[in-house]
């Protein structure tokens, strides 16, 4: 389960192979577990024949992107078929293959009104949450309380200082929101955005008046305008209006949802940044 949890959180997908039946003899009991990545492994299912080729098909699924479990059934006897060694236990055993996709990785970057609404939101969903603030009243435990039957797996990062800092720390493909309540903390976290290179998205929330500040302040600062047009905002569905901070949080979670159901049809996103 750590191995699982490992995947997850690195945004990385994976392979998690169970013994689900064993007739006779076998290597390992029903309910053995084995976690394939594209380049390690972690536990056994039994050696031999049996597991070479489990790994083998697990690679398989992983290289297609495949999303449904896999059944596969092994006579454990030198007369049976096999394709890296021979197991003569004399059993036969079922294994289970259940693909691990990768859940979507969203930054909320300022617990604001609006964050705190927005991560109530995205917390009923299957994903990485991190939540960054550098006012440490906005993250104690009294205050997220709103989260702990969260789905999500919700990942709190206090920083009182330099909160840009924590965009380094961010997995990669993760989507950043930048909602803070210091404009110029807005700032130094786009460009740290801009300069990390390895985030799905970079979302702003603010006014027109703001991103045409932004956008020189950015330049100013040595980002090309083609990384400057990658920001998105303001953010949320355009079609969606409204001021108050629950309806701002649902227009940003709808747009989010979009994006990854975009990601799961490898799809290419379109983003466009509006000044």
């Amino acid at each position: 389960m750590r191995a699982v949890q490992r995947l997850r959180e690195q945004r990385q997908p994976g392979v998690l192979v169970t013994v689900m039946s064993v007739r006779g003899h076998s290597p390992r009991d029903a309910g053995a577990k084995m976690v394939v990545s594209t380049d390690e492994v972690w536990a056994t299912v039994g050696g031999g024949n049996l597991e070479a080729v489990a790994i083998e098909r697990a690679r398989v699924l992983l290289a297609a992107g495949a999303g449904e479990p896999e059944v596969l059934e092994f006579s454990l006897s030198d007369k049976a078929p096999f394709q890296q060694a021979v197991q003569c236990c004399g059993g036969e055993v079922k294994l289970l293959l259940e693909p691990l996709p990768v859940v979507p990785s969203v930054a909320i970057f300022g617990v604001g009104h609006v964050g705190l609404e927005l991560a109530r939101i995205l917390a009923r969903h299957d994903l990485e949450l991190h939540l960054i603030d550098s006012r440490p009243e906005q993250l104690v435990p009294e205050r997220l309380s709103v989260l702990d039957d969260a789905v999500a797996g919700v990942h709190v990062h206090h920083v009182p200082v330099l909160p840009e800092l924590v965009v380094g720390e961010l997995p990669p493909g993760t989507h950043a929101l930048v909602m803070t309540h210091d404009h110029a903390e807005d700032a130094a976290l786009c460009d740290a955005a801009l300069r990390n290179g390895q985030l799905a998205t970079i979302g702003l929330i603010g006014s027109r008046a703001k991103w045409a500040r932004f956008r020189q302040k950015l330049a100013d600062d040595g980002n090309p305008a083609e990384a400057i047009d990658s920001i998105t905002t303001p953010i949320g569905l355009s079609d969606l209006p409204g001021k108050e901070p629950a309806v701002i949080a649902v227009s940003v979670a709808a747009w989010l949802l979009q994006l990854f159901v975009a990601e799961r049809n490898s799809a290419p996103v379109h983003r466009e940044a509006k000044a």
